[in-house]
């Protein structure tokens, strides 16, 4: 379930979005609730797809390929940038229509939390109430948020080091640099700063430790 928001999110602009398990509890604990969390994601990102996800991944390959290539309807938002974590998740997405972004979230956090409920055997919410969500003002902030973003793994101590975050699996990070084959992401306004993709790699080790250390900071005064 997502809030109202008292002050819309605006049509045409970039938020970075995020929210978590309640009480901090896990929410992505294995490959398949991965998996699924970023097909919801890819799916839900228009208004009205054939189906419900759960169908369309039911079906056989020739019947989705021939409803891929039917209209979806409009885009609610376009991802920019992603990172999904064992107790949290990190958007940066542009609204592309009214209500895109909340509508996007919804479907989103409704249709993981009864994947998730299902496969574990439990009820209830799985999130908190409210996604947060910060207006992206400059260019400068638009960099420094994906880096912030795809750092998260590495910061966090998930994976231990900078190649293993590469390889991370559920950042969008893997499309910036060319590991990942799959692609969901709108990079060119982040890719515009950037002569190639090892410039941007660079932009984003250059960084790590730095964040890391604030990562530890953070929690020792949450601690």
């Amino acid at each position: 379930m997502v809030s109202f928001r008292k002050v819309p999110l605006v049509t045409g602009e970039i938020y970075h979005v995020f929210n978590r398990g309640i009480d901090g509890r896990v929410t992505f604990s294995n490959i398949r609730e991965y998996s699924r969390a970023y097909q919801i994601m890819k799916y839900y990102q228009f208004s009205s797809p054939p189906l419900k996800l759960s169908r369309f991944l039911r079906i056989g390959d020739s019947k989705r390929q021939e409803l891929q290539e039917s209209s979806w309807g409009e885009k609610f938002v376009s991802i920019m940038c992603y990172c999904l974590m064992p107790n949290h998740f990190h958007f940066m997405i542009r609204q592309e229509v009214d209500g895109g972004i909340s509508n996007f979230l919804s479907l989103f956090l409704n249709s993981y939390t009864r994947y998730f409920n299902t496969k574990n055997d439990r009820v209830g919410q799985l999130f908190l109430d409210t996604f947060k969500n910060v207006l992206v003002e400059t260019e400068e902030q638009l960099l420094h948020l994906s880096r912030y973003i795809h750092l998260n793994p590495f910061s966090s101590s998930i994976v231990n080091s900078l190649e293993d975050l590469y390889k991370y699996e559920w950042s969008s990070l893997g499309e910036y640099i060319g590991g990942s084959e799959d692609h969901i992401c709108e990079k060119d306004m982040i890719f515009s700063s950037f002569k190639t993709k090892e410039s941007y790699k660079n932009f984003i080790s250059n960084r790590a430790e730095y964040q890391r250390e604030l990562k530890k900071i953070e929690n020792l005064i949450i601690e």
